[in-house]
Order: C-alpha cells, then structure tokens, then sequence
C-alpha cells in the first residue's frame, strides 16, 4: 500500500510518478464502505471502520479482475476542499492518469450521494455509480430502479452490498465501461458567465475546465490560491472574477450552485425511487436505540455498560484469566525452566544474565510483551474492532459533540481520539482531519496528554479488575476532569473559533465475525512486529544501565520524586524510566509489579494514573513534533511530564488525606 503524498497549501493540479497503469479512483462520502469496496476489487486487506474519517491515508493496489490500479481517497462531503482529507481526494481526481471514477454512495441517502454524483459528472471524467449498502435501503422501504436512474445519469448504477460481497460481478461488468456523462446542469446565466471567465484563464488540466470553474466559485477566495497556486496572475484574474460576479448577486455562489444541483436531484429521486411505507420491527428498533444511544442520559448509561463489558472481558477474563494462565503455566512451568535449565550451562555470564538474568531478553523482555501484553492487547482489539462494526462510534461522536465544544473541539475529534485507544502515534496523523490548527493542537495535547493506547488499555482494565469496577469508573471520571480542563485552558489560550460539527450516522449493523477476526488479526500482527523489538530493546537498556551501575544512580536521582512525592515503591523507578520509550512497557511494568503483591491497590491507582497522563512514547513524540511543529511539539512534551508527575503527587496526597484505601 501507499501513503498519501503530503500535501501542501498548494494543491497541484497534476501530479509526477505515478503508476503507468490507468487508475480507477474511488470516491465517495464518509462511512458509505469504500475501504470494503477496496478490498473487493483488490483482494487486499484494509481496516474498514464503521465511522467517518477512518481513510485518512491514500490506499492503493492492483485490482485482481480489472485493468485498473485502485486507489481508495479519504471520504469526502464535497469536491470543495474543507479540510485536509478533501484536499486529498481532490488533489488525487486531478492528478492524471484516472480511468475512470468509481463514486461508492449510500443507498439509505441519495440526495447526499446524487449531489456528489453531480458534481463528478462534471469533471468529464468517466464514472461508475455504486449504490453501496443496499441492503439496509430496502430494509427501509427504498426501492430504487438502478437503470432508470442509470439512464437519466448517462453512467452505470449498480447496486452493492460490499460487507456481503453482494453485487461484485455486475460492479466488475460497470467499472469495465465506465461512461463520460452528457447530462448538463443549466446554473444562472451569471454563474455559467463566470464559470466560462474563469475557464479561459485556466492552461491545460486532466478534467474539465468547466468543472474546476464551477468548484472555485463553490469554494472561497482563498481556495483560489490554494488550489492554483498563491501570486500567480490567473490566480488574481479568477479572485477579482469571482468577486465582481458575487456582487451581481444576493446568494452566495455556492448556494446558487448547490440549489441547482439539489434541485435536479430530487427530479431524479421522484422519478427513479418508490419508498414503500411498512417497515419491520427491526428498522423500528434501529430508530429507538439510536435517540437513545444519542440522548445525553441514555448515552451515558450505554457507554458505561459498554464499559462495564469491556472491563469484564479484557480486564477480568484476558488480563486476568488468560494472562495468568500464559504467565504462570505457559512460561512459568513449561516454557521458562528448560530455557533457563539449558542456558544456565553458558560459561559466559554476560551471555547468561542478557539472556535469562533479572533484566534478560527472555525472562523479561519476551515474557512481558508475550505473557503480559500481548493477551491483552489482542482482547482489546476484538471489542474495540466489534464496536467499529456495529455502528456506535458515530453515535458516540454525536453525544460527545456537545462535551467537546466546551474544550474548542466539535464531534470530529473523536475520530482521532478514538483511534488513540489504539495506537497514540497513528492518532497524532489523523488529526490532520481537523478543519483549524487551533483544533488540531487541543487534539493534540488531548492525546499525547491521557489517551490511553490499546496495549495500556488493556494492562489499564487488568489491574482494576483486582481493584474493583467502581475504581475505575472513578479513574476514567477522574481522567476525564483533567482532560477537559486541559483542552478548556488550551482553547482558551489558542486563538480561533470551533468549526461547525455535521455527520450521517450510519446503520447499525450486526458485525461479521470473519471481519472483527481480521481487523484483529490485523493489529495484533502489528503489535508484535512493531512493539516486541522496542521490548527488547528496553530490557536491553535496564541491562546495561544495571551492568555499568547507572540504574542505581538514576533510582536514587529520582527516589525523592518517585518514592517521596508519589510514594510508590522504588522497583517503579525503573518502569518510569523505560516509560520514555515505549508506554505499554511500564504499563507492563506495573502490572507485573502489581501482579507480585509489591504495590498496594492506592499505590496501583497513583501509579496507573501517572502512567497514563506519562510522557508519550518515542515514536509518537517524534510525530508529534512532526506534525504540529518543533517548537509546539516540545512545549506539549514537557507539559505532559511535568502535569503527569504533578497531578500524580497531588492525587496520592488527597487520597490519603481521606484516607482513600479501595
């Protein structure tokens, strides 16, 4: 797969280096099942997620049945770039080389997919229509005539249900004639003067001149430059055109347009869709749980019981059943002996104790990451990939809404806080969705600051499985305070306002086993191809710094901290200290430490609390600074330490001031 070339506030018309072979572009709304439809072409695996903004990257691949390269565009609203992953997508369409478009829309929402239908007819480019998740339409009463409405486009309409693989050879058969539309819109006379204005002053582009006309008179001025390129003279001469004709009129262009388009659209909805009006007890249900999972108080309610299950199997069941079990029969009694029997017999010391001593590869390094992490980590994935599927997130994003306008954010970051859950580094890149710098940084600050990553999640829900379930509400209550109060401070001191927050909420749906086991699948093989070598070379840290007499020396440096101000016992100096470099592992550390008796529930409580507002791993904080900027990046560092180390001291003060056991 590919990632998506960087873009720039310049957005190129066309592009260099790409494949020689023709590309069928995929484009569509948010959430509609391109990533599925991806896969079906491809054969290649993707993470599909059943919420918005999930393809954030360009994914590419060559199709297994058609003389195409596919590649997958972020879900856009629009051909009128608003945010980066619109750029993206836009940026791809006019890159060259596209054979043909393939507009995956939402069968339960034409008005939405037609508007964007439209306004791909118009780039001249030939499109294929996928009506994609026909099934949950038809449940809903929708009956639409695919030819009739194949006819009155001028392109092929088929009808799809990607997470089924229903409808793949008729979708095949499409995309092998795509077809150039002759269906026109006629906008205002003042608007189509314009639109010929501007395409006299544009030079040779792989779509229609038309077309981009008509996007920059959507847009705003700055798209001008954004797109064409800033000081340029065609650039100047479209700005004073699409100035002097707003003034001709009294709606904003973008209106006039859009009215245009919606007004063909509900023309072709009459003619081409029958709604028949019984509905089953399911889509009645559907209906129900949705104002519920929405509902301020029903949400709540429904998320602490997620909770609660979550907790049940991934910290009772996996951190606790399952990891005991690896830990203390698997390693302990059968693996472990024989290897430290045979080592044992090593001449070489060094060798030995680097391999099974109190700091070796094996008995430590492989054994937290395997025994410890990697069960719990891999129950994490499963919900967290079921709930992807079912549809919830999205209604999440919609309770949460309201709750992150205080903090300067809108429902659009939960997207990257969510993906947090599983991995903080590729959460710090998908901030990029967001509309506003200043939103970008709260989100930012928000993640490095309290996200919890999957594999500490997991170690997270084991420890309070022997704590207790009320405990944890509490953590995650407690946690949550401090986020908020971070972001409001942040927003305050960010100058900018919060964007405007729209979504669809897609159906929900009863998940398929064979793709929660993929995903799963997916992300477990990457835990252990990206996670295990940073285990090993943090056991191999601890090693020398005990071999040279440096780990003493930094225990006693930061004893007065850690011992003193947190009153955690000294092994957890150790922890903290490889904290640095990866999380999971002094989550891992803890747990263990904790598993042993050597901490006590309070102490468990400060320690999982200081660990989760710690510092950032390397490799996030890397991305961090990447992302948002040297300079912000360090000062967003270095605050998560010094709040994490304060906040830490000040929680275990108050708890024993009240004299807080659990």
């Amino acid at each position: 797969m590919e990632r998506a070339p960087k873009t720039d506030r310049t957005m190129p018309l066309a592009h260099g280096g790409e494949p020689q072979e023709r590309k069928l572009v995929l484009v569509g709304n948010p959430n509609v099942g391109k990533s599925k439809i991806f896969s079906m072409l491809t054969g290649q695996y993707v993470i599909v997620s059943n919420y918005p903004g999930t393809t954030v990257e360009i994914k590419s691949g060559k199709a297994t049945d058609l003389d195409y390269y596919v590649v997958d565009t972020p879900g856009i609203t629009s051909v009128v770039p608003h945010s980066e992953e619109e750029r993206v997508a836009l940026s791809t369409l006019l890159s060259g080389n596209v054979g043909a478009v393939l507009q995956v829309g939402d069968a339960q929402n034409l008005r939405r997919t037609l508007l964007l239908t439209l306004a791909l007819l118009e780039t001249d480019l030939p499109v294929v229509l996928d009506l994609n998740i026909a099934d949950e339409a038809e449940k809903k009463g929708y009956v639409i005539d695919a030819a009739r409405l194949s006819k009155s486009l001028g392109i092929p309409v088929v009808m799809t249900v990607a997470t089924e693989g229903k409808g793949r050879r008729e979708l095949l058969e499409a995309a092998r004639r795509p077809s150039k539309s002759s269906l026109r819109i006629a906008y205002d006379t003042r608007v189509e003067s314009a639109a010929s204005e501007i395409a006299a002053h544009l030079t040779d582009y792989p779509v229609s001149k038309r077309a981009i006309a008509l996007t920059l008179l959507s847009g705003n001025l700055p798209l001008v430059d954004s797109l064409l390129g800033e000081g340029r003279n065609e650039s100047r001469a479209i700005r004073e055109i699409i100035g002097r004709t707003q003034v001709r009129v009294l709606e904003p262009l973008s209106r006039i347009i859009l009215n245009a388009r919606m007004a063909l659209v509900e023309r072709l909805i009459r003619e081409c869709v029958t709604l028949h009006v019984g509905r089953g007890f399911r889509s009645q249900f559907a209906e129900k749980l949705d104002r519920f999972s929405t509902h301020p108080l029903g949400g709540a309610l429904l998320l602490l019981g997620i909770l609660f299950v979550i907790y049940e199997f991934v910290g009772v069941f996996a951190a606790g059943t399952v990891v005991d079990f690896i830990q203390n029969v698997v390693f302990g009694e059968i693996l472990l002996p024989p290897i430290v029997g045979a080592l044992s017999r090593v001449p070489y010391a060094l060798v030995r104790d680097f391999l099974v001593g109190p700091y070796g590869q094996i008995t430590m390094g492989i054994t937290y990451a395997i025994a410890i992490v990697f069960p719990t980590v891999t129950a994490f994935y499963i919900v967290f990939s079921f709930l992807e599927d079912t549809g919830y997130l999205p209604r999440l994003e919609v309770m949460i809404n309201r709750l992150f306008s205080i903090i300067g954010l809108n429902g659009k970051a939960v997207i990257p806080i969510i993906l947090g859950f599983g991995c903080g580094t590729m959460a710090a890149i998908v901030t990029r969705i967001l509309e506003t710098r200043r939103e970008r940084i709260i989100a930012t600050l928000i993640l490095a600051l309290g996200i919890p990553c999957a594999p500490q999640m997991g170690l997270i829900l084991g420890m309070f499985a022997r704590i207790g379930f009320i405990p944890l509400v509490f953590f995650f209550v407690l946690l949550t305070a401090q986020l908020m109060a971070a972001g409001w401070l942040a927003s305050k001191l960010l100058p900018g306002q919060t964007t405007a927050f729209v979504t669809e909420l897609p159906p929900y749906r009863l998940p398929h086993l064979r793709d929660v086991a993929g995903k799963t699948a997916y992300r477990s093989y990457w835990f252990v191809r990206e996670v295990i070598p940073w285990f090993l070379l943090g056991t191999a840290m601890l090693f020398v710094a005990d071999l040279t007499g440096a780990l003493p020396g930094m225990k006693k440096l930061l004893d007065p901290v850690v011992v003193g101000f947190l009153s955690l016992p000294a092994d957890t100096t150790e922890g903290f200290i490889l904290g640095f470099l990866r999380r999971e592992y002094v989550a891992a550390y803890f747990f263990d430490i904790y598993g042993r008796g050597l901490m006590d529930n309070l102490q468990a409580f400060v320690a999982t609390m200081v660990m989760t507002l710690f510092v950032p791993c390397v490799a996030n904080t890397f991305v961090i600074i990447k992302e948002r900027g040297l300079l912000v990046g360090l000062a967003i560092v270095c605050f998560v330490v010094v709040y994490a180390i304060t906040a830490g001291g000040i929680l275990n003060a108050v708890l024993r001031l009240l004299h807080v056991t659990f």
